[in-house]
């Protein structure tokens, strides 16, 4: 049974059941409480009756065979006539006998007490006692009978609105579900990206918002992944290539069997073992099992000891590598792995010296920002664009794609990717900012040691 179906059912039963006790109540009350207008209103109509009788004769003899009207037990020919009301005096004792009491019977203090007075001239000269409620006439059995009908149409009614509501209700929840259930489908077939509409902000609007962001996430890892794949074939590509088109033209004859020619095979293997390194590093990243020794570093010592090991290649480039001590009072310390925290600032400042020009500066600082530790390195190369910065951090990416191809470049465009997995490890941040000609700025963020 479908959800709709289920939905619909559960809005009719629920308003069957209300509608029934509603319609049931109200017969009932209805019954009960005109009763009560019509008894209200004869025991009026009698007492006033029998207060102009006994003005009129001064006494209650002869009531039963002269007071008529309201007397409606119309016996047979021949029975007696019997009134269905008594009357007492104020001492309690019976003198016009009805159904229930006798002349001369003393009556209880409650039941005089739920009687009703009859007065002349301000004064009591009895008290109206009812044995019996008067049967309805036919024209109250009819009134009662339309309003039991009309009750009866109205919970019919109700019933068919409620039908009308739960439907609508029904596939209205239920449209967004359809929607989520068709794209899931269409997920199942290898087609990703779908979105689902989200019309609502209520919990089903959430779980479409929640769906669209998980589908769109999926997308984009397997977009990654497919890009990965291919940018690991090429990266793989291109140094096999040339220690086989080498190590070939050796073999042939085509090529002298020179130090040189062996150099570049040498040179294209090691790219090829770094690469493979790298590949390695991340997948355990990813997989959480990278070793990690954390433990307390004072973090300005940390980057002078990075910076005397780069001073000589940066020297012979002709680029300034400044660091900015930290003051006493500014004295930061983390709680890292400092080996693989040097490989962080290792692989920045590769990229900072691969791509500053010529009596060019990267400058580098550490301070304390609040509860963190803040770690800028700024370069005064060309700089990238503010959206290509925002993927230098993603695996292969190069922000000139024609350094792709181009070995002295160096690097295999995973050094950033594992400077960010090994950040985050560090529960850091890192990310780029930069705007072209302005030079490229790395902003490190992590956790002050307490």
């Amino acid at each position: 049974m479908k959800l709709t179906t289920k939905l619909i059912l559960a809005f009719l039963l629920v308003s069957l059941f209300s509608t029934g006790i509603i319609v049931a109540f109200t017969r009932i009350s209805t019954s009960r409480e005109f009763d009560k207008f019509v008894n209200d209103r004869y025991r009026t109509e009698l007492v006033e009756e029998l207060a102009r009788y006994y003005e009129e004769y001064q006494t209650w003899d002869g009531l039963e065979g002269t007071f008529i009207p309201f007397d409606q037990n119309h016996p047979r020919p021949g029975e007696p006539r019997a009134l269905f009301f008594s009357i007492a005096d104020s001492t309690g004792r019976i003198v016009i006998p009805g159904v229930r009491f006798e002349i001369g019977e003393i009556v209880s203090a409650d039941v005089l007490n739920a009687g009703t007075p009859i007065q002349v001239n301000d004064e009591t000269v009895g008290i109206l006692l009812l044995d019996a409620a008067p049967a309805r006439n036919p024209m109250e059995d009819e009134f009662i009978a339309r309003m039991g009908r009309s009750i009866f149409l109205s919970g019919i009614g109700t019933l068919i609105l409620a039908l009308m509501l739960g439907a609508i209700l029904s596939r209205t929840i239920t449209r967004p579900i359809r929607e989520l259930t068709s794209v899931t489908h269409k997920m199942a077939e290898g087609n990703f990206g779908q979105q689902v509409p989200v019309r609502s902000r209520d919990e089903i609007g959430e779980l479409a918002a929640s769906f669209n962001k998980m589908n769109g996430d999926l997308a984009r890892s397997l977009n990654l992944r497919k890009q990965m794949t291919a940018d690991i074939a090429h990266e793989l590509r291109t140094p096999l290539s040339l220690i086989i088109g080498h190590a070939e033209a050796v073999h042939d004859g085509v090529l002298p069997p020179s130090a040189e020619n062996f150099e570049i095979i040498r040179e294209e293997a090691a790219r090829l073992e770094q690469l493979v390194n790298d590949l390695r590093i991340l997948s355990l990243a990813d997989a959480g099992e990278l070793s990690v020794d954390f433990q307390p570093v004072d973090v300005s010592k940390l980057l002078g000891d990075i910076q005397s090991h780069y001073l000589t290649p940066f020297n012979q480039k002709r680029i300034t590598l400044n660091l900015e001590p930290a003051s006493v009072a500014q004295s930061v310390s983390a709680n890292l792995d400092p080996i693989r925290f040097s490989q962080v600032l290792t692989n920045i400042l590769d990229n900072a010296l691969r791509y500053t020009p010529e009596n060019g500066r990267v400058d580098i600082s550490a301070q304390q920002a609040n509860d963190r530790v803040e770690i800028i390195i700024q370069d005064s190369g060309e700089g990238v664009t503010a959206e290509e910065a925002a993927h230098l951090f993603d695996r292969f990416y190069r922000a000139d794609e024609s350094r792709t191809r181009d070995r002295d470049a160096g690097g295999s465009g995973l050094g950033l990717a594992i400077a960010k997995s090994i950040v985050e490890m560090h529960q850091g941040r890192i990310w780029a900012e930069s705007e072209t000609g302005k030079g490229l700025r790395v902003v490190i963020t992590l956790p002050l040691m307490k």
